[in-house]
């Protein structure tokens, strides 16, 4: 295992992974971030340099350990023998506390539950659709209402943002969603009195999250306008303009179909390992 800290290694592995796209999106992304200052505090862990087979992009070490919503890594294989010998290397992952691992390959799902049968850690799977925009320049240009700016949020909003959260609601994801908001673009949409209407957020794998929009300003367009500015915004940036969509929400789903958003083959799994920590 090495973990790649030379900025010419880094910049390298971001070329490979744009070549693998779009099964190395969430890696891709989190590689992006890293070699742009790295706002999220992530390293790049490999099972071998130059040539590898299997690539970690992991939270460091400082993150607390009872941190699962910063606690999540993204995977990508080109070879699953590799991938699985390097999670099981010492030090890879820390198999006593909760962590995530996301990605869109089949075998990595099957991998964790393998290992996590072995050591007593509870899994928990969570299937997404992911979809991909490849060109936000054709995307219909937003019509905003008389009144509607388009602005940011500010930390005062946190609470809004962790009410409205599915997977918010306590101390860990309020903190978590601050960090977003300080260190990740997102937009949103006000009214003329600075209230917040619809917003889309940006993690730390370069993914559109937490877009939601309040229930009495919905059957506006106002989430097909914040969808397109998000990911004109990404494409300016250099980033890829994607985003992981529940499997019931229908109406995403068909509000970015509209758009020009293409739905990848398969699905992204967010695999929690869980030895008993709770997220609290």
């Amino acid at each position: 295992m090495l973990i790649l800290t030379c900025s010419t290694q880094l910049l390298r592995l971001e070329g490979i992974l744009r070549k693998s796209l779009p099964s190395s999106l969430p890696v891709y992304g989190a590689v992006m971030n890293i070699n742009r200052g790295n706002p999220g505090n992530y390293e790049v862990v490999v099972d071998s340099w130059p040539e590898f087979g299997a690539v970690l992009a992991r939270c460091r070490a400082e993150v607390p350990a009872d941190d699962c919503y910063w606690n999540t890594h993204a995977a990508f294989y080109q070879d699953v023998g590799a991938y699985r010998a390097l999670l099981e290397t010492p030090g890879c992952l820390r198999w006593d506390t909760a962590f995530h691992i996301i990605g869109l390959q089949d075998e990595l799902a099957k991998v964790s539950q393998a290992m996590a049968g072995s050591r007593g850690v509870e899994l928990e799977v969570s299937e997404y659709y992911c979809y991909q925009h490849l060109d936000p320049r054709t995307m219909p240009e937003p019509r905003l209402e008389s009144g509607v700016q388009v602005t940011s949020l500010s930390p005062l909003h946190v609470d809004l943002l962790n009410k409205t959260w599915p997977y918010g609601g306590n101390a860990r994801s309020r903190a978590y969603l601050a960090d977003l908001l300080e260190r990740f673009p997102h937009v949103c949409l006000q009214d003329a009195a600075g209230q917040p209407l619809c917003w889309n957020l940006t993690d730390q794998f370069g993914a559109g999250t937490h877009g939601y929009t309040l229930p009495s300003h919905r059957r506006r367009g106002l989430m097909r306008a914040a969808l397109t500015f998000s990911a004109r915004r990404a494409q300016n940036r250099g980033f890829p303009s994607y985003g992981h969509t529940a499997t019931t929400n229908v109406a995403m789903q068909k509000v970015q179909q509209e758009l020009g958003h293409h739905r990848l083959p398969g699905l992204c799994r967010f695999i929690l390992h869980n030895p008993g920590l709770a997220c609290k």
